[in-house]
């Protein structure tokens, strides 16, 4: 009897292999083995020389229409294809039932972890005696925060308003005393996973608020010439309207509580903002540099032979490339929760 090649369709994550064979009625481990394929009653056999190593164990299911396989990866990575020979063989193709790409591998990865975390977390939180004390600082600290950016987003909104754009001159005047406050109030979004408190990463926070900071105090706060430009305007602006929609969204968690449009805003409204934001924040850098150059604030003082001092705009240069770095793992960071988010909740709805 002639031994033919069966059908496979193959699938990976991170850590496994998943091969399907359309076989039915087979007898798993003999080779070639018998069973009703796409040629009817026959005996099939199929090699695979992998792209990497792989674990001696492996694990098969016979059904009534198929064979599954799992097999485990000797080093969890992701592999460009499944053989180490670059054609791929006729009979193999993807699985799609089982198919995802890289990136939504490590989704349902961190969805794994996270579940394993939360039962981790939840074993915890029923010894936890500080539970609500820890929830009702974070709630007071979100609406605070919620509160302080809404004065300076209807601030600035009546102002435009009214004074249309004379508005934008005396923004930094009228505004800069509540941004003070709020800025210096969000270097405890820094402290609080460091502490545990939240399970965000500190290192994204970090750079955000240091960013702002850099943006309000030495920009704006240490030049009394950026103060009048109108790019204050439209960084204040950016900043309070993405904060009034985060804000409210971390405060209701707090509480065990979701609105739809708002987890859909919080979650939707930084794709265009956040860039824009930087970019406005890049404004007032680039502008703000001839001012250092001419004042020599914040320069560093050098032996003669070199000169007298280094302008700190050679600083702010060297920042404006950090920012943009910053901006994206901030948007990298932001885009993975927004789709761990969203899968989390198609999967519920399912």
């Amino acid at each position: 009897m002639q031994i033919l090649t069966p059908h496979v369709y193959w699938a990976q994550r991170h850590g496994e292999i998943y091969l399907r064979v359309e076989l039915s009625d087979v007898k798993v481990g003999q080779s070639p083995t018998s069973g009703h394929g796409a040629k009817g009653d026959n005996e099939y056999e199929f090699k695979l020389e992998f792209l990497e190593p792989v674990r001696p164990e492996i694990k098969h299911k016979s059904t009534e229409r198929q064979v599954d396989i799992k097999i485990k990866k000797k080093e969890e990575r992701w592999w460009d294809r499944l053989t180490l020979q670059e054609k791929k063989p006729l009979f193999l193709a993807p699985d799609f039932d089982r198919w995802l790409d890289e990136s939504d591998a490590e989704m349902e990865l961190q969805a794994k972890e996270e579940k394993l975390n939360k039962i981790s977390v939840e074993s915890r939180v029923r010894n936890d005696p500080y539970l609500g004390l820890k929830k009702s600082y974070l709630f007071m600290y979100n609406l605070v925060q919620f509160l302080g950016y809404s004065w300076v987003f209807v601030n600035m909104t009546v102002r435009l308003f009214i004074l249309g754009q004379d508005s934008f001159y005396d923004t930094f005047h009228t505004t800069a005393d509540i941004m003070y406050f709020c800025q210096m109030m969000a270097v405890l979004e820094v402290i609080n996973p460091l502490l545990g408190l939240v399970k965000t990463g500190a290192f994204p926070a970090m750079i955000q608020v240091a960013g702002r900071n850099v943006i309000l105090f030495v920009v704006f706060g240490s030049l009394d010439e950026m103060q009048n430009k109108p790019v204050v305007f439209f960084v204040f602006y950016l900043w309070s309207t993405i904060e009034i929609f985060r804000y409210p969204y971390y405060m209701l968690a707090c509480i065990s509580t979701e609105w739809k449009m708002l987890t859909w805003l919080r979650y939707t409204i930084w794709i265009p903002l956040y860039p824009l934001g930087v970019i406005a924040e890049a404004v007032a850098v680039v502008q703000s540099l001839p001012i250092f150059d001419e004042t020599r604030l914040f320069s560093l003082p050098l032996p003669e032979m070199l000169g007298n001092s280094l302008s700190f705009s050679y600083t702010l240069q060297l920042y404006l490339v950090f920012m943009f770095l910053g901006l994206f793992i901030n948007l990298r960071h932001l885009y993975k929760q927004r789709r761990r988010r969203y899968r989390t909740r198609k999967r519920k709805v399912h």
